[in-house]
């Protein structure tokens, strides 16, 4: 019995453990003998695509496409057998919740300021939230200790977000992996890693990706994602990492299609040789881009603080979010209000020059 079997399983439904997932025709075309395949008639689809005369997109695609899988288990450093493609990481967020938390019982627990779909995705199954706020007064660190003072049986899994939106702040790595270490067999702890690419380093926290602790850490389980760093946000392509037994219980609750054709094209592309040396530059000139605006910003009477970021992104305190967020827009510039989080705030994502030159002549603008 491997340690995720030990004290991880336990903890999913047992009703997901038991579900016999639905059998796809594509997964039962790749268990055949003799062949290759050269006349497809096993799922019922026509044979062209009738807008364009031919076969373009008339086949079900690949539950996971081997290549892709391939790819990003490489880029992340994981065995194939860790990882799931998702639709985005928002799919990996309602997979684990519907697999670990029975509806009207289960709990889950985030660390406010955060990721608002944790919350909502628990809501949709009628999960319990519960809270350890971020330290404020510490730059929005992680109170390792507030969070397992609120952990509780019903607690089955904690969402972390580094670095974390919407402050930026990447959270420290050891304390994370001794959360996990703590909570071995009482809940799993699932780190959101959608801006490390962005991460520049700083203090104890690094800015590697954590998926490289799966082995030691088994309850241990990392988001990733292409949105951010690749520019696809509207590829919607995601990965979740976990141990191959928690794998395996995602895979029977994913849709049986949930990577479309055309989405494995672009992700395929961006995972190419000359994707991955583009996507590094583009990285660099967003932290660039985003260092530049953080200085320029401090030293205009309209911002009261500038948070450091680890993301593509700055949180600001500001007089009055209402003005700022009227003004931006009267000039064409949409901005993200966060006072619902935290207090007159207002997040700015890092974009092209000329971009972030539009950000600071509002700003400018504001007596």
């Amino acid at each position: 019995m491997t340690a995720a079997e030990e004290h991880i399983l336990p903890l999913v439904r047992p009703e997901m453990l038991a579900l016999t997932p639905y059998s796809s025709a594509r997964s039962e075309a790749k268990g055949g003998a003799g062949p290759s395949p050269r006349v497809w008639l096993d799922a019922n689809e026509n044979p062209e695509t009738p807008s364009v005369g031919a076969p373009l997109h008339n086949r079900y695609p690949e539950p996971q496409p081997a290549d892709l899988v391939a790819r990003l288990a490489q880029l992340y450093r994981v065995a194939p057998g860790n990882l799931l493609v998702t639709r985005g990481s928002d799919e990996g967020i309602d997979l684990l919740l519907r697999a670990f938390c029975r509806a009207g019982r289960d709990a889950i627990l985030i660390t406010p300021p955060t990721y608002g779909m944790y919350r909502v995705a628990a809501a949709i199954q009628d999960a319990r939230v519960d809270t350890a706020p971020l330290d404020a007064r510490k730059g929005f660190a992680l109170d390792a200790a507030a969070v397992l003072k609120a952990v509780t049986p019903a607690t089955k899994i904690v969402f972390l977000c580094s670095p974390n939106n919407p402050t930026g702040a990447l959270l420290d790595r050891g304390a994370v992996l001794r959360l996990a270490q703590k909570l071995l067999g009482r809940a799993v702890v699932v780190v959101d890693e959608a801006y490390i690419e962005f991460a520049s380093g700083r203090g104890t926290a690094g800015g590697r990706s954590l998926a490289t602790e799966l082995r030691r850490h088994p309850n241990l389980i990392v988001l990733r994602t292409l949105s951010k760093a690749y520019g696809l946000a509207g590829v919607r392509c995601g990965a979740t990492v976990a141990d191959p037994a928690v794998i395996a219980v995602l895979r029977k609750i994913i849709a049986p299609y949930p990577i479309p054709g055309p989405v494995l094209e672009a992700a395929l592309a961006a995972l190419s040789p000359g994707g991955l040396a583009a996507a590094k530059r583009s990285v660099a000139a967003l932290v660039a881009g985003r260092k530049q605006l953080a200085a320029a910003l401090r030293k205009l009477p309209a911002v009261r603080r500038v948070w450091p970021s680890d993301a593509n992104f700055l949180l600001l305190a500001v007089d009055d979010a209402a003005r700022v967020m009227a003004a931006a827009r009267a000039r064409g510039v949409v901005l993200r209000d966060r006072s619902r989080d935290v207090p007159d705030t207002v997040r700015i994502t890092a974009g092209a020059p000329a971009e972030n030159a539009a950000v600071l002549e509002v700003f400018r603008s504001l007596p």
